[in-house]
């Protein structure tokens, strides 16, 4: 498989993810069918979107193809048909949340990359790509978007596309320079909730 295959697939594991993500969270606010659906596809393909936008590709993906609406959508209907299962693992919102971040602060630091920006707008673009579902998500939901109060979240996404786009300065073997950025990313998320790791707050927050 090649890198851009890779990458193509990674867009779809974190649509999925992102999307699964979104249902969980309609699921726990006790939406209908409908409002899962809704949820599950804002949350998967926000990121996405959003990247274009700024990229100036027009259109955007999301709307030129049926693939990244119709993944999130299958998501939120496995959420619909098996809510119990995916609850009973250990906190699927924030794990699949971390597998989305990872993904999304790569691919979106490759797609700016290939667009000709430059490393420092790459990144940035990456970290925007990764935190946008969950933004969107968070807001749909009325709940405050976890990137403005949770525990370390767009800056583990900040460390994954940089990562990604100083190992592709440096020449790393794209497959591998993807697999690190992404595993590094995952698990700083997972590290700062299992650890309690946070940002400095100002005084009396």
């Amino acid at each position: 498989m090649t890198a851009a295959a890779s990458l193509e697939m990674l867009n779809v594991v974190g649509t999925f993810a992102f999307g699964l993500s979104g249902a969980m969270v309609a699921i726990r606010r006790r939406l209908d069918l409908f409002g899962i659906i809704v949820l599950a596809v804002a949350a998967g393909v926000a990121g996405g979107l959003l990247r274009d936008l700024l990229l100036r590709e027009a259109p955007p993906e999301v709307l030129s193809t049926l693939w990244p609406m119709a993944v999130a959508a299958a998501a939120g209907l496995g959420a619909f048909f098996f809510a119990p299962f995916i609850d009973r693992q250990w906190r699927p919102v924030m794990v699949l949340d971390a597998v989305g971040l990872g993904v999304f602060a790569v691919a979106g630091c490759d797609k700016a990359l290939a667009f000709g920006l430059d490393a420092p707008g790459a990144v940035l673009l990456g970290v925007m790509s990764a935190v946008g579902g969950g933004m969107l998500r968070d807001m749909m939901a009325a709940e405050v978007p976890r990137v403005l109060h949770e525990e370390v979240y767009a800056l583990a996404a900040l460390c994954g596309s940089a990562a990604y786009a100083g190992l592709r300065a440096a020449e790393i073997a794209e497959g591998l320079a993807v697999a690190l950025s992404m595993l590094l990313a995952f698990a700083i998320r997972l590290a700062s909730v299992r650890y309690g790791w946070r940002l400095p707050r100002a005084r009396g927050s």
